[in-house]
């Protein structure tokens, strides 16, 4: 396979990828708020679900996270900024430009007070800096932007309120927790030595470890060095730094 082949099928199995993560999420969000009957299902089974739809929106922000960087659809900018704006509405109601606006001021001056994903003051406890970092980015734009959507669903399309509480907002919440605390805080807290300028550093999970966390996105100083790389990818970029080490 020709160079520029092996790069298009890649190109490809990100599309394919992304789409099959937007619409997992898509079918279990509309059988778990319309259909499911979590008052008279078992219990483990109402976790386990909310488990899965909770990674999956992990999963949708990481895929928006690739188009700010450009690498979803790496010729066009305009269907990057299409399916992470569609991406991020749906999430949280985000604006996508200001999303990437932030994302790149994150890279460019990580771990420093010019970042607006770290809490200068705070550099190493959780809960102060993920108050710092959740408002930063939910104010009454995406209240107001959320508050429609519930009010579709509940008053047009019927949904009950205690379904729109445990399979949607519960999941958006916690899903912003998993994301912060595997992609921000465990690889940019002070207390431990940076390899280099990036501030960051990565975990050692397995692969599955690593995909169940946060979408390999833990893999996160590989994530600095290679930013244009998809998420999908950040396996092997850490494999590279591995071995580079055992060299």
């Amino acid at each position: 396979m020709s160079t520029g082949a092996a790069h298009k099928s890649s190109v490809w199995l990100g599309v394919v990828l992304a789409i099959a993560i937007c619409a997992a999420w898509l079918a279990l969000h509309i059988y778990l708020i319309f259909a499911y009957n979590w008052i008279s299902a078992n219990p483990i089974l109402t976790l386990a679900a909310i488990a899965v739809q909770v990674w999956l929106y992990a999963g949708m922000f990481i895929v928006a996270h690739d188009s700010m960087h450009g690498s979803l659809f790496p010729k066009s900018a305009r269907a990057n900024h299409i399916f992470g704006q569609a991406i991020l509405l749906v999430y949280a109601g985000f604006n996508w430009p200001r999303m990437r606006a932030a994302h790149h001021a994150h890279h460019d001056n990580p771990g420093t007070v010019d970042d607006p994903d770290f809490n200068p003051d705070n550099p190493e406890a959780f809960a102060p800096w993920f108050y710092r970092w959740f408002m930063t980015y939910f104010g009454w734009p995406q209240i107001a932007i959320i508050t429609a959507m519930v009010a579709i669903y509940m008053f047009v399309f019927g949904a009950a309120y205690s379904n729109v509480l445990m399979f949607w907002a519960l999941p958006a919440l916690l899903s912003a927790l998993q994301l912060f605390y595997f992609g921000t805080y465990l690889p940019h807290r002070h207390g431990d030595d940076f390899a280099d300028e990036h501030n960051a550093r990565s975990n050692d999970y397995t692969y599955i470890g690593s995909l169940l966390s946060c979408f390999h996105f833990g893999y996160h100083h590989e994530h600095h060095l290679y930013p244009y790389e998809p998420w999908w990818r950040l396996p092997l970029r850490r494999k590279e730094t591995l071995d580079r080490v055992k060299t």
